[in-house]
């Protein structure tokens, strides 16, 4: 068996299309123009690129755009302050604090400033406790895009066995959640987790997010089940870096039914997701309909 590949480039384009469409009709029927607010604080090198590629996805869909550049010392009462002035400011709907911060900067702190209904993250401790309750929250971009990617794949997703290896807040646990709103069977798997490989094998939906390059092979996985490959990790081989997933794609790919790819595959979702989010907040801000597929 080879698996189907879920091309995630592709799908991030029409959900870019989809929001673009959406953002035109707003202008178009009411004059208003959905916002997103980016702040980034130093000179974080892979932080810098993301932030360029925010902004010009941004402004590529017809949103506005607010870059606010601070440098590395920046004192925590001025990007508390930065972040108060945002969140008053009726312009932005979107907010996102680009992390990692430095050092000196307390993380939790600063994103749990942000006013929940514009943390297009989906960070805040509000939105974190209503994903987790079931309720309508901002939810964090890259689960939402493997959400998207497997609702597309299977349809209904209820009943199925899903495991997520990986319990990090940012990925682990709200795919979790996710998967469990849509009544999939959920297991939560970890470096303690005892005969992983079993754990893996009884999942119809594998979704890897650990940070281990190439972990997950395809003796862990099920025949015919689908691989989400969150993992982004840089390696160095045959003297060339290179970038590859958590799972062995060559292995796994023999073994499942669909698997995303590294690159191409998860990546390219989180920030046409971030856009979604952006509008829907814009969409729940003023009252109107939320755009239908774009959120959980």
């Amino acid at each position: 068996m080879t698996a189907k590949v879920i091309d995630g480039k592709a799908f991030a384009a029409n959900v870019r299309a989809q929001v673009q469409a959406h953002v035109a009709r707003l202008a178009e029927e009411t004059g208003i123009q959905p916002g997103l607010a980016v702040v980034l604080v130093g000179e974080d090198p892979a932080s810098k690129v993301y932030v360029k590629n925010k902004h010009a996805s941004t402004i590529e869909v017809g949103m506005a755009s607010f870059e606010h550049r601070l440098p590395a010392d920046t004192a925590e009462a001025d990007l508390l302050a930065l972040v108060a002035q945002l969140n008053s400011d009726p312009k932005v709907h979107g907010i996102l604090v680009q992390l990692p911060l430095p050092g000196h900067l307390n993380s939790e702190l600063i994103i749990n400033s942000i006013d929940p209904a514009k943390d297009v993250d989906g960070f805040h401790i509000s939105n974190v406790g209503l994903l987790g309750t079931g309720q309508k929250s901002m939810v964090p971009c890259t689960p939402l895009g493997c959400l998207m990617m497997l609702r597309d794949h299977h349809g209904s997703l209820a009943g199925l066995n899903a495991v997520v290896v990986g319990r990090s807040n940012i990925v682990g646990k709200p795919m979790a959640q996710l998967l469990l709103g849509d009544s999939c069977t959920v297991t939560i798997a970890h470096s303690r987790t005892k005969d992983l490989a079993a754990v893996c094998r009884g999942a119809d939906i594998l979704v890897a997010a650990v940070g281990r390059p190439e972990m997950i092979t395809g003796d862990f996985v099920k025949p015919g089940a689908t691989v989400i490959d969150v993992g982004i990790n840089r390696i160095e081989r045959d003297g060339r870096a290179k970038l590859v997933g958590d799972v062995h794609y060559a292995s796994a790919a023999e073994v499942a039914g669909a698997i995303t790819p590294v690159p191409g595959g998860v990546g390219p979702m989180t920030i046409a997701c971030l856009l979604a989010n952006a509008l829907t907040a814009c969409c729940r801000a003023n009252g109107l309909p939320e755009p239908e597929g774009l959120t959980a």
